[in-house]
């Protein structure tokens, strides 16, 4: 029984609990690449944080006039990632931190992503973090992707609490959408921190606005138990 009452808290991985948004870009600008797709940029990745990596593919069909499947570059592009995850993931230190304040307190935990369920476990046992965040959940795995809430109500529901009894962490701005309409707690630590002024982010209970670089774990454990006020 958690030591916090019926707190849970959901995170999002990537960009959030892991960097592997490196990972990413590559896998996809290897993969756009193999399509006659070339200079695809760091920046122009930056575009594409928060959303699955299905979108994802069906944006770059739109945009560059790709002949090959949405199955194909999706298969092509996770084929990549995960190539890379199992070896080049690093946990945020202060993410994994936190991770291990919650854990010692009996805080039920899950991760909801936009990443397929192997990328999950990749990343995870990669870094060692599967040993305490063994409830995950896919956008595979639901019918909509984030803004949408679906996935983070997944969340909650496997880990049996409430929706109002649970807090996100987020980095991207539609996980900060999909939190606010799953009417969750969200700490936003926008991963491109010059998108903070997104409307999105408006929505979370705290916003970090320096991202990664403003996260400490005592203070977010703090917050959450109400030690800490969010202004």
């Amino acid at each position: 029984m958690s030591d916090l009452g019926t707190l849970s808290v959901i995170f999002d991985l990537d960009g959030t609990l892991v960097d592997s948004e490196p990972n990413y870009y590559e896998a996809s600008r290897q993969t756009l690449a193999a399509h006659g797709v070339l200079g695809f940029t760091w920046a122009d990745h930056e575009g594409y944080v928060g959303i699955s990596t299905r979108e994802s593919v069906r944006i770059w069909r739109e945009r560059y006039g790709l002949r090959a499947s949405e199955p194909e570059l999706l298969a092509e592009t996770n084929r990549r990632y995960l190539d890379l995850a199992r070896t080049r993931t690093r946990a945020y230190p202060e993410m994994r931190a936190f991770v291990e304040l919650l854990a010692a307190a009996n805080v039920p935990m899950a991760v909801a992503s936009g990443s397929s369920p192997e990328a999950i476990e990749a990343a995870l046992t990669g870094t060692g973090l599967a040993a305490h965040l063994r409830t995950t959940v896919s956008a595979d795995e639901v019918p909509h992707g984030k803004p949408a809430p679906d996935i983070f109500l997944e969340a909650a529901r496997r880990l049996g609490t409430p929706p109002a009894d649970c807090v996100v962490l987020e980095d991207a701005a539609p996980g900060a959408a999909a939190a606010h309409a799953a009417g969750m707690r969200c700490i936003a630590l926008p991963y491109v921190p010059t998108q903070a002024d997104a409307p999105e982010f408006t929505t979370a209970s705290l916003l970090l606005r320096g991202g990664q670089a403003d996260f400490r774990a005592g203070a977010a454990y703090d917050w959450i138990t109400g030690r800490r006020s969010a202004s």
